[in-house]
């Protein structure tokens, strides 16, 4: 039976089971309600893991209740770029000046799962499976759930949105609470693919995350524990060289034999994993505002998804339940104060996140491949050895601190305008000392 003094948490994914034990932390009776059935008995659905990239942000939120160590203890760090081109030889690209920092490759099923048990250990933390929100109204927490034993009705004190890009709570408060939403798909859809372990070692180096970049498409390849690696395809979704376009087993064999050679003897289920797995969507979801009064909110990608080409959406997600903690802290508890807190603190920053996931996609499909971006990088790497905390990359920025998005947005738009400058004046300077020697002369 439901309580109404309880927090619902609706989504019990990796913000829903985070959030449900920073809450439980602080003595609050949670419920949280998942859609599926408990992942951690039944199967994982194909071709829709997408490996996680945790980094310092996500690694933050884990230490806060005490589970990073034990969420690394499966992961595999990745201290760079490994660039497969059509033809020649593979580029290692460190994404530290030192070459020691790593992002972490980590299964979401795993992670998710620790997350789910963790949860459920917490006291006053019940977690009900099989429960599709179809009916909220905002204001009085009054919910309805579809259930395998018919509609069930519930009702609590606060009801939180953690249920994905998809949010079940974000459209009731669409219909019943005024909120306005944007979606912004990519002509663009993933895909999954598998290179399995050879000879019970990785077939690729597994320190590092692996990039086939084609221009306007890309592959990305992750290592997992079991020695494998979780590939995703970033193609089009029409036009040529698309998902719409290649179809049949002959023209994908020939499209990765073109494009992709080094795959087809890595991946002996390439034909049977690219005709069967499905193909995503791609998107960035906005809306406004995140919360209705103190009864109702939005947490982590039901209020503002991203794509994924930072790596930064479930290290994003786990911010927003740092910060609504740390609003909780600040106000005594008082929803009706916490929720627009936490709101103004994170929507500059999931909005810079947003713009970066954007513009990082550009570089690691048509960029990293190139020798000029490869210069670019070995400049910035220097800069940042030659000026140790004055100069720092956005990549480390972003992956490797808690410095907030929106401040990393324009502490980098900073650095390049001196960096410009200066690179501008050193060219006029050496302008000037060659036509003086000219005219001595």
């Amino acid at each position: 039976m439901s309580d109404p003094d309880e927090i619902a948490v609706v989504g019990a994914g990796l913000a829903g089971c985070l959030l449900a034990c920073f809450l439980a932390r602080r003595g609050l009776r949670v419920a949280l309600y998942e859609r599926r059935p408990d992942p951690r008995t039944g199967t994982v659905e194909r071709g829709r893991s997408i490996n996680l990239a945790l980094s310092e942000r996500g690694l933050d939120a884990l230490r806060r209740i005490g589970l990073d160590k034990q969420v690394m203890a499966d992961a595999l760090p990745m201290r760079g770029r490994v660039i497969h081109p059509v033809r020649g030889e593979l580029d290692f690209q460190p994404y530290s000046h030192d070459g020691q920092r790593a992002i972490n490759s980590i299964s979401r099923s795993a992670l998710n799962n620790a997350l789910l048990t963790a949860a459920a250990e917490q006291p006053g933390v019940r977690i009900v499976f099989d429960h599709r929100l179809t009916a909220l109204d905002p204001r009085t927490g009054e919910m309805t759930y579809e259930t395998p034993d018919g509609v069930w009705q519930a009702r609590a004190a606060v009801v939180l949105g953690a249920d994905g890009a998809g949010s079940a709570v974000r459209a009731q408060l669409l219909a019943h609470a005024g909120l306005t939403e944007s979606l912004d798909f990519l002509d663009y859809g993933y895909k999954e693919l598998r290179i399995p372990p050879r000879d019970g070692a990785f077939a690729l180096a597994p320190d590092a995350l692996h990039i086939w970049p084609r221009g306007t498409s890309m592959m990305i390849a992750l290592p997992n524990p079991d020695r494998s690696f979780t590939c995703t395809l970033f193609w089009p979704n029409s036009g040529t060289s698309s998902f719409a376009s290649i179809g049949s087993p002959a023209a994908i064999e020939r499209h990765f034999a073109e494009h992709y050679p080094d795959l087809i003897e890595l991946a002996p289920t390439l034909v049977e994993d690219y005709r069967h797995n499905p193909v995503g969507l791609l998107g960035t979801v906005r809306c406004t505002p995140w919360h209705v009064g103190g009864t109702a909110a939005l947490i982590g990608d039901a209020a503002h998804a991203i794509v994924p080409f930072y790596g930064q959406g479930a290290n994003c997600a786990f911010e927003d339940v740092v910060e609504l903690d740390r609003c909780l802290e600040e106000t005594g508890g008082d929803w009706a104060r916490a929720l627009p807190l936490y709101e103004e603190r994170r929507r500059d920053n999931t909005e810079a996140i947003a713009r970066m996931a954007l513009a990082n996609f550009v570089e690691m499909r048509d960029k990293v491949a190139s020798p000029v971006f490869q210069l670019q990088k070995k400049v910035e790497h220097a800069l940042e050895r030659a000026l140790p905390g004055r100069y720092v990359s956005r990549y480390e920025l972003v992956s490797f601190s808690t410095v907030p998005y929106a401040q990393v947005w324009r502490r980098v738009r900073r650095q390049h305008r001196v960096l410009g400058a200066a690179v501008g004046a050193g060219a006029l300077a050496l302008g000037a000392a060659i036509l003086r020697g000219r005219r001595s002369a």
